[in-house]
C-alpha cells in the first residue's frame, strides 16, 4: 500500500528535459493550440538556452517531437537517468543514440545548474504553493471505489517550465507523477500562482493520476472489458473521430467525469459545473454531464453493496450512459 501521503518534489530530471524542450519548437506549438504567457521563469529558461537551439540534445529532442513522440515519454526517459552521471539500464530503443551523454553535456555547457540556483527562489515558491494546495487531497481515497486499493505514491512537480500549457503524467517504478504547471494566463498577465487556484490543481492533478491508473485497471481487466467494448459508447461522431477505439473514448470519458465528481465533493458544485463547461467547450466532451451521472450512480450502488468493484458495474456503462444523456446537470 502507498502511503496516502501525495508527495511534492522538484526532481532535476524533469527540470532539465524541460529546459531541453524550452529551445525546441515545443512552446511554439503550444500558442497555437492556445495562446498565452508562461511563466517568467520559463521565458528566462529559453533566453537563457538561446545559443543551444543547435546543441545535439535539443536537436535529438526535436526530432522525437517531430516524430509525435509524447511528451510523457520524454520525461519518462528523463526520469529514469541516473542524476549523478546520467546513465541509463536499457534505454528505450525509439531514443537517439547516447541521448543521456548529449543531456548531460547539454547541462554542463549550458550552466544550468547555476542558472538554477539563480532562479531558485521562485521553484521554491511554487513548491510551499503546491504544498499548500495538496496537503489533503484524499486521492487515495477518493479513487478507491474505482480502480480498488492504490498501491503506487502520488508525486506532483509544480511545473514553472515546459509545457506550460497542460500538465503530464508518468509512471515510473512505483511513482505516478504528475508535473503540472500553474493555470495559464493570457496578455501581459502572469501564470495564477498555485495556490490561488485550487480546482485547477486538483483537476490536473488527479486528472493524471486517475488516466494513469485507469488505463491499468483495463489492462488488468482485459478479459472482462473485451466483450464490454462490443457495445459502442453513446457519443457524437466528433469524439469517435478524435478517439477512435472504445478504450480511448471510455477513458476520455471517465477521467474529467471522475474529476468532476471529486471536485463537487472536494469543494462546491459550482466548481464541479464550471469544470464540466469547460471540458464540454474546450475538448468537445457533450457526453460528459451524462458520465458524471453514470459515475454517481455506480459510486450511490458501491457505498450501499450492491457493487464491491468498479469492473462488475462496468458492463452497464454504456447502457446508463445512453440513457443519462438525456438528463441534463447545468
Amino acid at each position: 500500500m502507498a502511503n496516502n501521503q501525495l508527495t511534492i518534489h522538484i526532481d532535476n530530471r524533469i527540470r532539465l528535459m524541460s529546459a531541453v524542450l524550452a529551445v525546441t519548437d515545443l512552446p511554439d506549438r503550444a500558442q497555437h493550440r492556445k495562446g498565452h504567457r508562461p511563466h517568467a521563469h520559463a521565458r528566462k529558461t529559453t533566453k537563457h538556452l538561446e545559443a543551444f537551439r543547435e546543441h545535439p540534445a535539443v536537436q535529438g529532442a526535436q526530432a522525437l517531437i517531430n516524430h509525435n513522440a509524447p511528451v510523457h515519454a520524454l520525461f519518462a526517459y528523463a526520469m529514469k537517468l541516473n542524476w549523478e552521471d546520467m546513465s541509463i539500464d536499457n534505454p528505450p530503443p525509439w531514443t537517439p543514440p547516447n541521448w543521456n551523454l548529449q543531456l548531460q553535456d547539454f547541462y554542463q555547457q549550458s550552466h544550468l545548474e547555476d542558472f538554477w540556483s539563480q532562479e531558485n527562489g521562485v521553484w521554491q515558491k511554487a513548491k510551499r504553493e503546491a504544498s499548500e494546495i495538496l496537503a489533503d487531497t484524499g486521492y487515495y481515497e477518493f479513487l478507491k471505489p474505482f480502480v480498488g486499493d492504490v498501491s503506487e505514491n502520488f508525486v506532483y512537480m509544480p511545473n514553472i517550465s515546459y509545457p506550460s500549457d497542460h500538465a503530464v503524467g508518468v509512471r515510473v517504478g512505483s511513482d505516478i507523477v504528475c508535473i503540472g504547471p500553474p493555470r495559464i494566463a493570457w496578455g501581459d498577465n502572469e501564470p495564477w500562482p498555485f495556490n490561488e487556484e485550487a480546482a485547477y490543481i486538483y483537476s490536473t492533478s488527479l486528472g493524471e493520476y486517475t488516466r494513469l491508473l485507469i488505463l491499468s485497471y483495463l489492462r488488468h481487466h482485459t478479459e472482462a472489458v473485451s466483450p464490454i467494448a462490443q457495445e459502442p459508447l453513446p457519443v457524437d461522431d466528433e469524439f469517435k473521430q478524435r478517439y477512435r477505439t472504445w478504450g480511448d473514448q471510455f477513458v476520455e470519458l471517465f477521467v474529467p467525469a471522475s474529476v468532476a465528481i471529486y471536485l463537487q465533493q472536494k469543494m462546491n458544485h459550482a466548481e464541479a459545473k464550471s469544470f464540466i463547461l469547460m471540458e464540454r467547450r474546450e475538448n468537445g466532451i457533450t457526453a460528459l454531464p451524462g458520465a458524471v451521472n453514470v459515475l454517481e450512480r455506480y459510486l450511490s450502488e458501491y457505498e450501499s453493496g450492491k457493487y464491491t468493484d468498479f469492473i462488475s458495474f462496468l458492463p452497464n456503462f454504456p447502457k446508463y450512459l445512453r440513457v443519462a444523456k438525456r438528463i441534463t446537470l447545468l
